[in-house]
């Protein structure tokens, strides 16, 4: 019996070990950059630190500043829109991959789908944009293929109507395959007897799929909208600021990355820390708002 009291408390003992580097890490750069925020309600000056700079009067003049800055109704739209958009048709994306590949039996075509869907995936930010600029060129691969369809050659990056566009499909393009693996570890949890049963009772692959599949993964889908609901605000910055250029900067540019050109090029820190306060406020709101009706609805939510 001690014997294993000591090897029960050596078990407990690793275990805390073994999630001291995470806790170590999450403290480090997750919860210890959080006291920055105050500069938000300082007048920061980078030489005084936040200690030595004054606390600004009023207390809110930054996030004033930022509310009447002619730009914020542009990037309160261009923010929403891009990552709503990117929901509403990314979203669906993976689950529709993942039920396709549920239903196919050949494990050997399984698997090469699988493996080509997720390749895009690990390809470097940087390079997938600079594929983007190279194929949207007025000489690229997007423009001959509108040439052979008949329509005309032109730069697709240089025309802001298609920003959006571009932007929503390439990261359905990168990111289809790998989302859709949560989905496919959901799908491959439920019970066969549930097929056999549909089969029994006339169900054709289709109706297995509304009343089989579906059902089974719908706290999955639930809990992943929550989460892509909560960061509508956290656009991706490094892809919409490598993809921004003088010809689309009224369609691309996005909170995010005016936080970045703000507070960098101008030293204006304050005022951008208002403003990345402001949106991570309205993320923690949307969360809120979303887990409660997704509980209400479905009783499915995070907490």
């Amino acid at each position: 019996i001690l014997i294993g009291l000591v090897g029960s408390e050596m078990c407990i003992r690793d275990r805390y070990i073994m999630i001291l580097p995470v806790l170590i890490y999450l403290f480090l750069f997750c919860y210890k950059p959080m006291y920055g925020l105050v500069i938000a309600f300082k007048d920061y000056k980078i030489t005084r630190g936040i200690e030595g700079s004054s606390w600004s009067n009023p207390w809110y003049k930054w996030f004033l500043n930022f509310f009447t800055d002619p730009y914020f109704g542009r990037l309160l739209k261009n923010t929403f829109l891009i990552s709503g958009l990117t929901i509403l048709f990314g979203f669906p994306a993976p689950i529709i991959l993942a039920l396709m590949i549920n239903e196919v039996k050949n494990s050997a075509f399984k698997r090469t789908v699988q493996t080509i869907t997720y390749m895009p995936y690990f390809i470097s930010m940087v390079v997938l944009c600079g594929l983007l600029k190279t194929f949207c060129m007025q000489d690229g691969l997007f423009a001959q293929i509108a040439v052979l369809f008949g329509g005309k050659a032109q730069n697709y990056l240089a025309n802001p109507a298609y920003f959006r566009t571009i932007y929503v499909l390439s990261d359905i393009w990168s990111g289809i395959g790998w989302n859709s693996i949560i989905y496919l570890a959901a799908l491959s949890s439920i019970d066969q007897e549930q097929y056999e049963a549909a089969r029994v009772d006339g169900a054709n692959r289709f109706q297995r799929i509304i009343h089989v599949d579906l059902p089974a993964i719908v706290p999955t889908i639930i809990t992943m909208l929550i989460f892509n609901c909560a960061s509508i605000m956290n656009i991706g910055f490094d892809k919409v600021y490598l993809m921004q250029n003088d010809m689309n900067i009224d369609r691309a540019e996005v909170i995010s990355t005016f936080v970045y050109k703000v507070g960098l090029t101008r030293g204006d820190f304050s005022f951008s820390t208002a403003a990345g306060l402001f949106q991570s406020l309205v993320s923690f709101i949307l969360l809120v708002i979303v887990n409660k009706i997704c509980k209400t609805v479905t009783e499915t939510s995070l907490w």
